[in-house]
């Protein structure tokens, strides 16, 4: 279940250039629990968190409110079974403005080596993320809005729909 985002989202996208960081991977590791214990430099300029504020908290504190949460049940049941995830996601950043990331995240064990179909050995993971096209970028939103607002009518239907919700789904 999604919770509130950490900070009020503000309709301005941000991109890798604008940051400076046009060939450089965004790259973070994760317990897992998906509780990050390593965020790059560059991670950091794009998320504008500093080091001590994205260490030891979980990687959902950039989860912006548009994306599905059907996207990250997926992603969850895909690396938990050992299976490397990639899609584009949308990420919010501190100052409330947004990101676009193709993201590759892989399983990976104790050493921090990679690993593929042994979800016994898990224990964190790896993203490493790039900015996607931006027919990439069109598609991904287009198919998450629909996405999305299904599941925001469906929580409404149930009665159980947040506030914070409700202004998404107006917004859709």
């Amino acid at each position: 279940m999604a919770s509130a985002p950490s900070v009020e989202p503000i309709d301005e996208e941000v991109t890798f250039s604008d940051e400076g960081i046009d060939a450089r991977a965004l790259i973070t590791r994760t317990d897992r629990r998906g509780i990050i214990t390593f965020a790059s430099k560059a991670y950091r300029n794009m998320t504008k968190y500093s080091k001590e504020e994205l260490i030891g908290k979980p990687h959902s504190i950039v989860r912006h409110p548009d994306m599905p949460e059907a996207a990250f049940k997926e992603m969850w049941n895909t690396i938990l079974s050992g299976r490397r995830w990639v899609g584009i996601v949308k990420n919010l950043r501190k100052d409330g403005k947004y990101y676009w990331v193709i993201v590759k995240i892989d399983p990976i064990d104790k050493n921090g080596n990679v690993i593929e179909e042994e979800p016994e050995k898990i224990e964190g993971f790896l993203a490493i993320r790039r900015e996607p096209s931006k027919e990439d970028i069109k598609k991904a939103e287009e198919y998450y809005k629909v996405i999305r607002k299904a599941e925001l009518v469906e929580k409404r239907k149930r009665g159980v729909i947040k506030k914070w919700e409700e202004k998404i789904l107006n917004k859709l």
